[in-house]
């Protein structure tokens, strides 16, 4: 088996988290997406990780280089902005016939058992995993017959299906599927200039291959501040580790401190992960993602989300307040 990764895209609704980093090295529960991501496909036999990146996917190279040195990867630049379907047909050089893929989006954190893979597929030609919403309109969506889809609608105005794609796909006839995206190319059909994947399976369910649309257990988006914050406090709950030098400081579980990281004085969790070299002073913080190099003193911080190398001095207060008095202090 082979993974392909595309990682090109720019991050805009992450920034200015996404302004020096791409979009999969942002951190959360004390590691990147693109860590959870990996660790997550080696319970597979994945043979080549394939990368898809951009113009300054050296972040990429180098990361893998140091986090995963004996994976074999391969990396292809996307040069033009001609959507996910453009930017996985990149990959063919490395596809071979007789090679299965899996191909993951890196907006998403997924939880899901891979290794079911072979049952699961058994009888069908690929899986295009899928998660039951309530809010269907936002996404693209399966329709099912029976085990097998049958459409696939974009942003349905009526509940014609609740279960959206979120990105994860296993194709078993790799290099068919890498055909069939150039033969849409070729065909040029495209949504407002860009090339989607729906439209390459459904060339491929009117050619008679079959697909199914398993659920996965947890679909974790990374691709906003907000959602990143929801993913943080999924992923740490039952989790509290403390790694890094604490002192005089009361923590509310979970909490994530990695090695290198200094807390002294302070009040932090619950839901909150402190990348290293963070020194956190005579503060209180509350649900958020404190990313390397921080220095934090006389804060009060909920629902936040700090980059790297990020000074935020604070102040003590003096007060002089005498009885039945009410005071409110917006932050």
């Amino acid at each position: 088996m082979k993974a392909i990764l595309p990682v090109a895209g720019k991050g805009t609704r992450l920034r200015p988290h996404t302004h020096t980093k791409a979009k999969s090295l942002v951190n959360v529960a004390g590691k990147t997406v693109l860590e959870h991501i990996v660790e997550r496909l080696q319970t597979v036999d994945v043979e080549e990780y394939i990368f898809i990146i951009d113009e300054n996917g050296q972040q990429i190279t180098a990361f893998m280089a140091e986090k995963f040195p004996d994976l074999k990867c391969s990396y292809y630049v996307q040069k033009q902005r001609l959507g996910p379907a453009h930017a996985v047909a990149l990959a063919a050089p490395s596809v071979q016939p007789g090679d299965d893929l899996l191909v993951v989006f890196n907006d998403t954190i997924f939880v899901t058992d891979l290794a079911a893979i072979p049952s699961l597929c058994h009888n069908a030609d690929g899986l295009i995993y899928s998660k039951e919403v309530e809010d269907y309109q936002r996404f693209g969506v399966n329709v099912l017959a029976g085990d097998f889809i049958v459409d696939m609608v974009e942003k349905p105005d009526t509940p014609i299906s609740r279960l959206a794609q979120v990105g994860l796909y296993y194709l078993k006839d790799g290099a068919g599927f890498i055909a069939a995206i150039e033969a849409t190319v070729a065909a040029g059909e495209t949504v407002k200039g860009e090339y989607y994947l729906p439209s390459v399976f459904m060339r491929m369910i009117g050619a008679g291959n079959k697909f199914k649309a398993p659920e996965i257990d947890a679909w974790l988006d990374c691709g906003k501040p907000e959602t990143l914050l929801e993913t943080n406090r999924f992923l740490l709950k039952g989790r509290h580790h403390i790694h890094g030098e604490v002192e005089d400081t009361v923590l509310i579980e979970p909490v994530h401190v990695a090695q290198g990281a200094t807390i002294r004085n302070s009040i932090i969790g619950p839901n909150v992960s402190i990348a290293a070299g963070s020194v956190i002073e005579n503060s209180i913080i509350r649900d958020s993602i404190i990313n390397t190099d921080n220095k934090i003193s006389y804060l009060n911080l909920d629902q936040s989300l700090l980059g790297d190398a990020v000074s935020l001095i604070g102040a003590p207060r003096r007060m002089n307040i005498g009885d039945h008095s009410h005071i409110v202090m917006d932050q």
